[in-house]
């Protein structure tokens, strides 16, 4: 065989190697695209930090069959069992008639501080794990529901609401105290009503709180006779029945609350003498380190004025310490620390236009600031966008604060530790992505989640300096690879102005610079809630399926969205889905239009809660779209609660103007391209209602629509045959308008 024989007979196999794995790799769709490897991608070990700063370590990447809880020495890296697994099943199936006991998991719902007892709450009780003993106990049998179960800090006792009314437990001694006694339907006891659980405690049911000597619980009371009443249609009886809910639109009456702090045993409470006139919100509770006072942040109805009070524990006298303002409003926040010297605190304030760390003395007077600069401190991790916990450690004892941040970059989230007088910041997470850190009590090691766009999450046990103690999981990008999944690239696009808005773009697998393709542009565009970031996300594996259909499929912020700055946020006050966010959608989607490869009249656009809304904003007061598929959106603030709704738009009184000028459903008769809307008939957060009316509005104007309404589903039609159903209707949109 010749040279040239041998080269063409080499050049064969090839391309039949290549052809041979191009038919092998199989095509992500709507049938695959819920393969369980896409999601042990995303699993990564649940750690829990010890008050000895040993760390307990739940990894659901060890077979389920021997997977249990685990003990970290950091120093060491020594990594043992800690439950007894099937010891503690078998404690566990004895509280149960024969057969009937549920499933038992060795991850506790929480764990104490010296990791001697987990928590678990089965079918409305409580039982208490004593974990190196792997024995179970049960700690109620009751008709009613137990809830919102909480340690003491001393792990010795537990509390917990039934029914409206709060309750404590004593673990030793195996007796149970009622805190308080005067709940009703309307009246609650240390659990929220829904405003506060949403909008306030960022959907966390936190309205008690233990002091550091667990002795006495703080306590929030809400009055919730005067909020309005919304209802809700089940169609599941053959007679349909209505449920209601207590919910305060804008304008309307908020929950009236107040705080208490009762003793453990002692049946009474002690309300904190703060006029109730002076406020319409209470924020934060918490306790001051020599437990002789609570700190209560209140706040007024236009939210632009944070108060801080120190109030006694015995007596309830409360003394009024700082304030804190905005001119557009305060949002929320749990970074408030007070220091071990009893002088000084440290909270985080937008008051420079950027989310920045402050230290007062004790009576309120301002140390200096810690943070500075065009950037603005982020939550580390595991809270919803609207509620900031940036600091993650503090270490008195050398003098250092750490935290994370948008300091490198607005769409990566990185790691830093600072001098309490604001000196000798530095930067200690490496590389382009985003970090995840959960922080040793002693501020001496940390886990450091991290990720980039095209990289799985990773999970290390690092030191202070950097140092990698322990690899607990690298990258599995098996499945990505497997389906030959093609990851976004990161932009910055130009507004008119020259603000360079953070977009994505994934392209097609089998993408041709040569073609023109449809594009799909996903947004949500709410103040400080980008969707653009250097993290891996798994919405990849729907975007792929647009992209295998022929889809590109594009990512925009808004200036408002980015979370750059406060500053930026304000822009859009007392004129929320208006021009400001629709210029700069406008502006991004111009410029891709004038990408060769993309086809500017076949532009789709797609959101779900606030991108909803966009959604119709884009299609009612601009022509850069074809088509659109609004997803529960609110449709006018003032069929929206009174937190957030108020927090930008405030009330009729206030801003008529802006509430009747960026109503949407004013737009309706401007609709232009295909509109499909979809809901849940059970949105507790954004009524129906909106879409309702909306329906109405285009009715009048004589406008054709889609309507896809999910019966019985909430907020995110969460259910897989939902999500199913929603996915495969999408698609169908797409190929029918675009």
């Amino acid at each position: 065989m010749n040279r040239l024989s041998v080269r063409l007979a080499f050049l064969l196999l090839c391309v039949l190697t290549i052809s041979l794995f191009a038919q092998e790799q199989p095509t992500l769709t709507l049938d695959n695209m819920n393969d369980p490897a896409f999601a042990r991608s995303f699993q990564m070990p649940r750690t829990f930090w010890l008050s000895d700063n040993t760390a307990l370590i739940y990894d659901p990447r060890i077979p389920d069959s021997i997977r249990t809880l685990e003990r970290l020495d950091p120093k060491s890296g020594k990594r043992t069992q800690y439950l007894d697994r099937e010891k503690a099943a078998a404690s566990f199936n004895t509280l149960f008639p024969e057969g009937k006991a549920p499933r038992f998991s060795p991850m506790p719902a929480s764990i104490t501080a010296d990791g001697r007892y987990g928590l678990y709450v089965v079918s409305g009780d409580i039982f208490v794990l004593d974990i190196p003993k792997a024995a179970v106990h049960r700690i109620t049998e009751t008709a009613d529901e137990e809830k919102n179960v909480q340690f003491s800090p001393d792990g010795m006792k537990l509390a917990f609401n039934r029914g409206t009314n709060l309750f404590a437990y004593d673990i030793s001694q195996k007796k149970e105290h009622q805190l308080t006694f005067d709940g009703t339907k309307t009246l609650l006891n240390g659990t929220l009503s829904w405003v506060y659980w949403e909008e306030i405690f960022g959907r966390r049911d936190i309205g008690y709180w233990w002091s550091h000597d667990s002795k006495a619980i703080a306590y929030l009371q809400t009055d919730e006779s005067e909020v309005s009443l919304q209802s809700i249609v089940d169609i599941a009886p053959w007679t349909p029945t209505v449920s209601t809910q207590r919910y305060p639109k804008i304008g309307e009456k908020n929950p009236a609350v107040r705080v208490g702090v009762t003793e453990v045993g002692s049946g009474s409470t002690v309300w904190a003498a703060i006029d109730p006139k002076s406020f319409e919100y209470v924020i934060r509770v918490d306790w001051i380190p020599d437990n002789k006072q609570v700190c209560v942040r209140t706040m007024n109805r236009l939210q632009t004025e944070l108060d801080f009070h120190f109030v006694d524990r015995k007596t309830g006298t409360a003394t009024f310490i700082t304030k804190d303002t905005d001119p557009g409003w305060i949002n929320m926040s749990d970074d408030l620390y007070f220091l071990k010297d009893g002088k000084h605190f440290l909270l985080s304030s937008e008051r420079d236009g950027y989310a920045h760390l402050y230290r007062f003395t004790m009576d309120g007077k301002l140390v200096n600031q810690v943070t500075k600069g065009d950037w603005a401190l982020t939550t580390s991790g595991g809270l919803p966008f609207w509620v900031q916990k940036a600091v993650v450690g503090i270490d008195e004892d050398a003098g250092w604060i750490y935290f994370t941040s948008l300091e490198k970059s607005s769409i990566e989230k990185h790691f830093y530790r600072i001098r309490f007088d604001g000196k000798k910041m530095e930067r200690l997470s490496g590389g382009d992505g985003t970090h995840g850190i959960n922080m040793s009590p002693d501020a001496k090691y940390y886990f450091d989640q991290f990720s980039n766009i095209s990289t799985p999450p990773s999970l290390t046990l690092r030191d202070t300096r950097g140092k990698v103690a322990h690899v607990l999981a690298t990258p599995d990008d098996s499945a990505f690879k497997k389906y030959g999944v093609q990851y976004a690239e990161l932009l910055k696009v130009p507004a008119r102005d020259g603000f360079l808005l953070p977009a994505t773009i994934t392209k097609p697998r089998d993408f041709d610079p040569n073609k023109k393709y449809p594009v799909v542009v996903k947004v949500y565009g709410g103040p400080s809630a980008p969707t653009v970031a250097n993290a891996f996300d798994y919405g990849a594996v729907l975007d792929n399926v647009l992209g295998n259909n022929g889809y590109i499929v594009v990512k925009i912020d808004n200036r408002s969205s980015t979370a750059i700055s406060k500053k930026l946020e304000n822009l859009i006050l007392n004129r929320v889905m208006g021009e400001i966010e629709l210029n700069d959608l406008v502006d991004a989607v111009q410029w891709f239009k004038k990408l060769p490869y993309i086809d500017p009249n076949r532009f789709g656009i797609t959101g779900w809660s606030g991108g909803g809304s966009y959604t119709i904003l884009a299609l009612s007061r601009s022509k850069e779209f074809k088509a659109g598929i609004a997803g529960a959106g609110v449709t006018d603030f003032r069929f929206y609660d009174t937190k957030w709704g108020e927090a930008a738009m405030k009330t009729e009184k206030e801003n008529l103007k802006g509430m009747e000028d960026n109503s949407l459903l004013k737009y309706a008769k401007d609709l232009t391209g295909r509109l499909m809307l979809v809901h849940g008939t059970h949105d507790d957060n954004v009524h129906i209602q909106n879409t309702w009316r909306y329906v109405n509005e285009l009715i009048k104007a004589n406008k054709i629509f889609e309507l896809m309404v999910y019966p019985l589903r909430g907020h995110g039609v969460g259910d897989p045959a939902g999500r199913k159903h929603l996915n495969a209707t999408m698609l169908d949109f797409w190929k029918r308008n675009l």
